[in-house]
């Protein structure tokens, strides 16, 4: 009898474990897929930024060409 409690015990000792490691493992790729989807977007982000301070850049270069043709 207590061979079969002992078993019963291990057997739920070894699933809540394995559970338990299924639950991070799920978490954490949670994670990692949230980060990535984060990092993402944030380099779109500066991207477009950079995009527009360059056509910034680029239309206050043609306005100084036209001031000094201008002269």
């Amino acid at each position: 009898m207590k061979k079969v409690l002992l078993t019963f015990a291990a057997a739920g000792l070894l699933i809540g474990t394995t559970s338990c490691r299924e639950t991070t493992e799920e978490s954490a790729e949670t994670t990692i897929e949230s980060a990535a989807e984060d990092t993402e977007d944030n380099l779109e982000a500066a991207g477009d930024e950079i995009e527009a301070a360059g056509e910034e850049m680029e239309q206050e270069v043609e306005d100084e060409v036209n001031d000094a043709d201008d002269m």
